[in-house]
């Protein structure tokens, strides 16, 4: 008997009387579909408007820079504005999602914009997120034909376009949003869960080489949003 041989064969020990018990299918089925709630912090048991303000201070705490504007107008301005501060070209890599494509570009003709996933050359992505979570300041993006995975990890410098009625209290809340949305599915996801949920909680860093944090070791170095103001929303 090989070594995987073995290990497969302890494991299938050990779950033997599990996966002969009628009741244990039926269990998990029922968690499966009554999607039950963990505990939720109580700093993110908050009024909307504190959300977005926690959602803020977590994320700054975490060396990521925000902007908050007081509609979509702005953004390509603020765009524009971080481009300059940090030295970078005026090409940027856009995902190609209704609510960044509906912004008026055209205002800040010097930004050339292109949309598609992201690759090797490109140094700033510009992107939506699906929800920020104001309990840890994180950011929860998905994949799907209008948000490539690939925009959110390859260049230096991610920007994240996105509405305060966007951010909620807690992790739990954020993925009952996401159930949300598959129960009215649109054309990108047409009833299915996205191939890759991820969260982001600043940029890339690691400290792995004796102890020394390093910025961009997996990803961004640079993680930037840009906050639309538009009210309160339900949680």
């Amino acid at each position: 008997m090989s070594a995987r041989d073995r290990i497969f064969a302890t494991l299938r020990a050990g779950l033997k009387d599990s996966v002969n018990d009628p009741a244990r299918p039926r269990a998990v089925a029922g968690r499966i579909a009554g999607h039950p709630r963990n505990l939720v912090p109580q700093r993110a048991q908050i009024p909307h408007a504190q959300q977005v303000d926690l959602f803020v201070a977590k994320a700054e705490a975490l060396t990521v820079t925000v902007d908050r504007v007081d509609s979509a107008g702005a953004v390509p301005a603020k765009i524009a504005d971080y481009l300059a501060r940090h030295n970078l070209p005026s090409t940027l890599r856009v995902a190609p999602d209704p609510l960044l494509e509906s912004l008026p570009w055209s205002e800040r003709p010097l930004l050339q914009v292109e949309y598609g996933p992201g690759r090797s050359r490109d140094l700033v992505s510009v992107t939506p997120a699906f929800a920020g979570i104001a309990e840890t300041g994180t950011l929860m993006l998905h994949s799907s034909a209008t948000t490539p995975t690939t925009l959110h990890f390859v260049p230096d410098h991610h920007l994240v376009v996105m509405h305060e009625s966007q951010i909620t209290g807690g992790l739990e809340d954020a993925f009952a949003r996401l159930r949300d949305k598959l129960g009215a599915p649109d054309e990108s996801w047409s009833g299915n869960w996205p191939r890759t949920v991820n969260f982001v909680t600043g940029p890339s860093r690691t400290a792995d080489i004796e102890g020394v944090p390093v910025l961009g070791a997996h990803g961004p170095r640079r993680l930037h949003i840009v906050l639309i103001r538009d009210g309160a929303a339900e949680n």
